[in-house]
């Protein structure tokens, strides 16, 4: 099951109503393909919905359960497995439709492009991970990357060039000499 953008975004203005309704503030921080789609709008469909939960994680939990019942999605279409990949320095932008008024409702932060570039690429799977290539290539494009050190370059304002992995070294080097498929 694939989550279009539109329906990422409807879930969204669901948990917004429900938690003014409840006058409830919630912060959801969004990573990987849904922040790729919702952001910068360069794929249609994610399979589920990376995010970091800040404030009352319980009451959160208990939407994602509802939002999932209400659509037949499984239960972690929206999970916080992305936190192994988070970075001390990462740059934030509140979402313009999501920013809780009166401090009730949701509050969405989407990671920069250069940010977002480096998560995909520390997550780089290249065997079947045909999606993150993609990613990693179109998000290169808007970044205006035009090799390989320019991409650990970026990739190091985020992350320790002793901590990349050789994998993700080796992927960027085939990336962006034009090599991969």
């Amino acid at each position: 099951m694939l989550l279009t953008k539109s329906a990422i975004l409807d879930a969204l203005g669901t948990f917004d109503r429900r938690a003014k309704s409840d006058g409830m503030l919630i912060d959801l921080a969004i990573y990987g393909g849904a922040a790729v789609s919702i952001a910068f709008d360069l794929r249609q469909a994610t399979r589920d919905v990376d995010a970091v939960i800040r404030g009352n994680a319980a009451y959160v939990r208990k939407l994602i359960s509802q939002v999932a019942a209400e659509n037949a999605w499984p239960e972690d279409w929206l999970n916080d497995a992305v936190k192994g990949y988070l970075s001390a320095g990462e740059t934030l932008l509140l979402m313009e439709q999501f920013k809780a008024q009166n401090g009730t409702g949701l509050r969405v932060f989407l990671p920069s492009a250069e940010y977002v570039f480096d998560m995909k690429c520390m997550a780089m799977r290249l065997d079947g991970g045909a999606q993150d290539v993609q990613d990693i290539r179109a998000l290169g494009h808007i970044l205006k990357i035009s090799d390989y050190g320019h991409a650990l370059e970026i990739l190091a304002a985020f992350y320790p060039l002793a901590k990349i992995p050789a994998k993700v070294a080796f992927g960027l080097e085939e990336i962006f000499s034009g090599n991969a498929e």
